[in-house]
């Protein structure tokens, strides 16, 4: 599934699958958290920074330091919410698998 690991779009498709993972993962989070019943201070950051994250994945070439910058706001926004760990897990695998920012 993963391009890094050689494998290909499936055929008839070109969207990358990176993307679609992104897509998939972020969705899952932003209704997780809206069926979270607790308020808390930086939920509006995390609710933004999801939406941001849904966004780049719907133009099919994030930036890579974009989305990195997206999920530190996001864990440090929900990282205290145990409920809400594995959709975090989930979206901070998916960026991974657009690899390391370009180093300065």
């Amino acid at each position: 599934m993963l391009r890094s690991l050689g494998q290909r779009p499936v055929t008839g498709s070109d969207k990358d699958p990176r993307v679609a993972e992104l897509s998939s993962a972020v969705s899952r989070l932003r209704r997780e958290l809206a069926a979270h019943p607790a308020e808390f201070p930086d939920r509006g950051i995390a609710e933004d920074e999801l939406a941001a994250l849904a966004a780049m994945a719907v133009t099919g070439m994030p930036e890579v330091p974009r989305l990195r910058r997206s999920l530190l706001l996001i864990a440090g926004s929900i990282g205290s919410v145990s409920a809400l760990a594995k959709g975090l897990a989930d979206v901070r695998t998916a960026v991974e698998l657009f690899g390391e920012p370009p180093r300065r």
